[in-house]
């Protein structure tokens, strides 16, 4: 029963969980505003050119 009352009273917590919110908040309008562009395309694109890259660093991997 005292850890029930220490949860209701205490807010140390409170401000991480704001700060949590906010930067979901931020992450899911910058992907719903790219999800469907062309930067969208050419970022997907870069990241499978890095992760082909890293897989078989031998292959086809240029600095540019």
């Amino acid at each position: 029963m005292e850890l029930l009352k220490r949860l209701v009273v205490e807010e140390e917590g409170q401000g991480l969980v704001e700060y949590t919110l906010i930067v979901l908040l931020v992450a899911l309008v910058f992907w719903l505003g790219i999800k469907n562009t062309n930067i969208g395309t050419s970022l997907v694109n870069a990241w499978t050119n890095v992760k082909s890259c890293v897989d078989t660093p031998t292959g086809n991997c240029t600095g540019s």
